[in-house]
């Protein structure tokens, strides 16, 4: 749960919540004790002052009994019995004076006021027990407690649809279409998840109708392709029949370019991946861009082994030897490959724009006569499917382009 997620803050004001309760809880606890105390002493101080002052003939009978009629108090005079509350009793405040002391007691349930004198020791039960509010205190703090607990549990459940739905679209950013959340609830968060997994719905739709149209045109295409290489190797005039085979090899591999795009962009990219040695994917590569031996060298090293798509990256790799030669000044495209990068270089000039402006589709430079500007935006699209990246610096004269971070097909 990071700090900025809205469980995190709700959880922080809840427990901001709970101490503040907490806190206000032990104050007026120790303020009510304290003011307990205070009532009992300002009581029993009266009583225990009459007392003292009687027992040592300050005052009479008369004048004592004036003094502590308006308090309920009745004196324990069984020995046995007074003994038992003096020693097993809670002292709550003790108070020395020359002429005595006095002592409150609490003992089960009751109070008591002992009078301590060197002539006699009197001890009063108090019959007006008022009970310390403590149990009272507790009983409502802890009432107010479960209130909020329970209304944070209700509300994190309110909100917890909201973790399913960031992890469904989490599912739906990365390219799968195959996500759940519908609600049966009708709060605001419900009716966004609908609304959401409606919208899914729908884009599976238009995607699977687009699939399906762009497979059916790729597979018509294919037969009148193939029908007219046929013919075509029928021609007596060998130039001729050489130009025709191009073209229709041309459209052949066009066909299967734009399979690559289609794949790419459905959420097939990385579905068979598999491992295959470099160098059998640069051979195909090469066979498929029927670029000449005289036109490459390859510094690569032979035990190479990557795990990745092998049509869509032999693909990508077939349109950066298409356009190195293509674009280069000598024709000639040095490849060359390591554990971390595979790069393509190729004398020319530096691009005018950044590489960026190129990897969107149906660019293409000036000078151009053949590209359809597709080459580099399938290249981006197949590289950013393996997780790798495609860069481009021009340095002493040489074009280079390059795929880094290759440790991650090892």
């Amino acid at each position: 749960m990071t700090k900025s997620s809205i469980f995190y803050s709700i959880t922080f004001i809840f427990l901001l919540s709970l101490t503040s309760i907490l806190l206000a809880s032990i104050f007026l606890l120790e303020y009510d004790k304290q003011d307990y105390s205070e009532k009992l002493n300002k009581k029993y101080s009266i009583i225990a002052r009459s007392t003292l002052f009687h027992l040592n003939k300050l005052i009479s009978k008369k004048e004592l009994q004036e003094q502590i009629q308006d308090y309920s108090l009745s004196e324990i005079i069984d020995k046995e019995k007074k003994k038992n509350i003096i020693t097993q009793s809670k002292v709550i405040q003790k108070i020395k004076s020359k002429i005595g002391s006095s002592s409150i007691l609490k003992y089960d349930k009751h109070h008591y006021l002992l009078v301590e004198h060197q002539n006699a020791i009197l001890l009063f039960k108090d019959n007006d027990y008022q009970p310390y509010r403590y149990d009272i205190i507790k009983s409502i703090f802890g009432l107010v407690f479960g209130i909020i607990i329970l209304s944070y549990i209700i509300t994190i459940r309110k909100i917890k649809p909201l973790r399913r739905l960031k992890r469904q679209m989490d599912k739906f950013a990365s390219g799968n279409l195959d996500i759940h959340c519908n609600s049966e609830g009708e709060d605001e968060i419900s009716q966004v998840s609908n609304a959401f997994q409606h919208a899914v719905e729908q884009i599976k739709k238009l995607n699977s109708s687009r699939q399906l149209f762009l497979r059916n045109i790729m597979h018509e295409l294919k037969t009148p392709i193939t029908k007219g290489r046929i013919s075509a190797e029928m021609i007596d005039n060998e130039k001729q029949r050489n130009r025709l085979i191009n073209v229709f090899e041309k459209l052949e591999l066009l066909i299967n370019e734009f399979a690559s795009i289609e794949q790419i962009t459905s959420g097939e990219g990385t579905q068979n991946i598999r491992p295959a040695r470099l160098i059998d994917i640069i051979d195909e590569s090469i066979d498929l861009a029927m670029a000449p031996s005289k036109a490459l060298k390859l510094e690569i090293d032979a035990n190479l082994v990557l795990n990745v798509d092998f049509r869509l990256f032999t693909t990508a790799i077939k349109n950066l030897i298409d356009n190195g030669i293509k674009y280069s000044l000598d024709h000639f495209v040095i490849i060359t490959a390591t554990a971390n990068r595979i790069s393509f270089i190729s004398k020319g000039s530096p691009l005018e724009h950044d590489l960026e402006h190129y990897l969107q589709p149906f660019i293409q430079e000036k000078n151009s006569h053949h590209s359809f500007g597709l080459g580099l935006y399938i290249v981006d699209n197949i590289v950013k499917a393996h997780n790798i990246k495609f860069k481009y610096r021009h340095q002493d004269g040489l074009n280079y382009f390059y795929f880094e971070n290759i440790e991650n097909l090892l």
